[in-house]
């Protein structure tokens, strides 16, 4: 690999310059404008003393100022640190001093929060922290240490920068921070060839080409979004729509408005997209072929989806620490393989399955999910200790999840090492309940978690999302996981629930639920 992530955008830029990079609220931008913006911001921020390796922060929506900025830091060779701008105040503040950011890029205001006030008042508390550049219209004239997007670009157009030379393979471009569903967040350092590698072969898997035009990506600080998602988009010469929210209304419209022809997601997303299809059916005959990845998904929901919202569904198993995607379906795959599996390994991506003990599995054996690649992280940032505990001595990523790799070489997920429920001596997998619960007609979204019981060790509890305006109760949870479960693995209790708490890009946050579920009486009610 001897791309950068700014020199493969100059590439394009030279070789496509008016083709079609971003499709957004205001309008387009081609390749051509994304990389001379990003080159004038760069000599500005370049003026201002940030060098390569600086850490700097990008706490914005998808916007295209986000991924100017991407660019613009990737040309210095700076270090960037997306963050997810719905983070709280502690959160924020936890990872901009972890990460010992010297500047930020963030919007002026999200809604009705005010980060110009937010982050100047951040900067205090935050010795390393030096810059603050704001998206937005606020006359910043009274602090010399904050300035305006808009005018960096302008001040550092046609200025002569000369980037430094970067090695691909060390140098990190990227320190992206795990959602915490179940725990603290960890920075994870990612180099330029660790997402341009992932980036690329998940684009040719797909078999994206530069007549594409990519929907589903609503939070580029996550790694698919970021990788496989806009650096992929970028490899293969697609378009990219730019959507600021989780909104399945917003992402059908787009589609019919815009033609459409891959469409990106997690399984929340399609699930409601499903709802709102039927609700208020679009023409999305534009759309060719989509891809699931960030949480498993059931056959069920493959087949529901295909026969809906688009022709063929890829599944794809990835995580942060291995840049997105590890394995995933392909369009040649057999239907089966394709519904029930999240496929084969990336080229050049090999996966082991261990037991307890680290010993090698072999097929049909469930066990760890272990991983190693061009994409497996450089480590976590400043935690030697907890690279070592999760990289072992062969350059093997312990990724903490149980599958099976089966006799033609194709994964299947069965669940998370710390999530599995252990009820009465047995363990129960909280994946093969929930895809059972969701089958219901009556349900939109459920999630398993297992709560303390004096008699069983922990008692099974599903907290399930109802469709709108239907009715569902305890007991016809039950008899519908009885007709194809075990009777240990069904439900003691059930939680009816407005919504899932949930993590930015989906993902369910199973201790904040556990702890919701703790707090009810063993009925399924609340304690008062």
């Amino acid at each position: 690999m001897s791309d950068t992530v700014a020199s493969l955008l100059a590439r394009r830029a030279t070789t496509d310059p008016e083709g079609t990079f971003l499709v957004h609220s205001r309008g387009l931008m081609t390749f051509g404008e994304v990389d001379a913006q990003a080159e004038a911001l760069a000599a500005s921020l370049a003026g201002l003393g940030i060098e390569a390796g600086d850490r700097v922060a990008v706490v914005m929506p998808p916007w295209t100022e986000f991924v100017v900025s991407m660019f613009a830091l990737a040309k210095i060779g700076a270090v960037m640190v997306p963050l997810n701008p719905h983070l709280t105040r502690p959160e924020l503040q936890y990872m901009l001093r972890h990460s010992e950011a010297v500047a930020a890029i963030t919007a002026e205001t999200l809604g009705d929060v005010d980060f110009l006030q937010l982050f100047e008042e951040l900067l205090t508390h935050l010795p390393e922290m030096q810059y603050l550049v704001t998206v937005g219209e606020e006359d910043l004239w009274y602090d010399d240490r904050v300035f305006q997007f808009e005018d960096l670009v302008s001040a550092g157009a046609g200025r002569d920068f000369a980037g430094p030379d970067l090695e691909p393979a060390s140098d990190v471009f990227a320190i992206l921070y795990t959602s915490g569903t179940t725990g603290k967040p960890k920075g994870v350092s990612l180099t330029h060839a660790n997402l341009l590698s992932v980036a690329e072969a998940t684009a040719e898997a797909v078999g994206l080409t530069g007549d594409d035009l990519v929907i589903g990506l609503t939070a580029l600080h996550h790694v698919f979004g970021l990788g496989p998602g806009l650096l992929g988009c970028l490899h293969a010469g697609a378009g990219l729509i730019l959507q600021e929210g989780f909104d399945a209304r917003e992402t059908l419209d787009l589609v019919e408005r815009h033609l459409a022809t891959v469409h990106y997601g997690v399984p929340t997303l399609f699930v409601t997209e499903l709802h709102e299809q039927e609700r208020l059916p679009r023409n999305l005959a534009s759309l060719r072929r989509g891809l699931v990845a960030g949480a498993p998904v059931s056959d069920d929901l493959v087949r529901e989806v295909e026969s809906t919202l688009v022709p063929e569904l890829l599944t794809a198993y990835s995580m942060t620490e291995a840049s997105a995607t590890v394995s995933m379906t392909v369009p040649d795959d057999p239907p089966e393989k394709r519904r029930q599996t999240v496929g084969r390994p990336l080229p050049g991506t090999e996966v082991r399955i261990l037991d307890q003990d680290g010993t090698v599995l072999p097929a049909e054996s469930v066990g760890e999910i272990a991983v190693r690649g061009p994409g497996v992280m450089q480590g976590y940032y400043r935690q030697p200790r907890e690279t070592a505990n999760w990289i072992d001595g062969e350059g093997f990523l312990l990724t903490g999840d149980l599958g099976l790799l089966d006799e033609d070489g194709y994964l299947h997920l069965v669940g998370r090492r710390k999530e599995v429920i252990i009820r009465a001596g047995f363990n129960v997998y909280p994946r093969e309940v929930e895809d059972r619960i969701r089958s219901h007609p009556a349900v939109i979204e459920a999630a398993v978690v297992g709560v303390p019981d004096d008699v069983l060790g922990e008692a099974i509890c599903a907290c399930i999302v109802p469709v709108e305006g239907a009715i569902v109760s305890e007991s016809e949870i039950r008899d519908w996981c009885l007709v194809t479960l075990a009777d240990y693995k069904v439900p003691d209790r059930v939680r009816i629930l407005d919504e899932l708490p949930l993590t930015g890009t989906g993902k369910v946050r199973r201790v904040e639920l556990a702890r919701l579920v703790n707090e009810c009486e063993p009925d399924g009610h609340d304690a008062s």
